[in-house]
């Protein structure tokens, strides 16, 4: 039933965002979608997502699950009265959450330029 179910925000649904907020949102999404999954940016991306999507609380059996992670970020982001200067301010505390984490675990990752 549910062959190819992701249960954390993947990396791929990135760019199914971009255009649900106005041009600076989209700008983010456009720059994190062309990263590879393993980069900062595209961590950081993908926690704030699992942060705003409640993903740890996801399990294959609710509704959210059998809505698939495409449609539950669209729903998530388009529900949220964010502006997109609130939404880049989540992402800059998502990412320095990532980045500390990294840095704490000695674990190494492509950085931003």
């Amino acid at each position: 039933m549910y062959s190819r179910c992701e249960i954390l925000f993947p990396h791929s649904r990135v760019s199914g965002l971009k255009k649900l907020k106005g041009e600076d949102w989209k700008k983010l999404a456009e720059r994190v979608a062309a990263l590879p999954e393993t980069h900062e940016d595209a961590l950081a991306f993908s926690h704030m997502m699992i942060k705003l999507c409640d993903c740890l609380n996801c399990d294959l059996g609710s509704y959210k699950a059998a809505l698939g992670c495409a449609a539950c970020s669209q729903r998530t982001i388009n529900a949220l009265r964010d502006t997109d200067q609130q939404l880049l301010r989540r992402f800059n505390k998502s990412h320095k959450e990532v980045s500390t984490y990294l840095c704490q675990t000695g674990v190494y990752v492509e950085k931003a330029a």
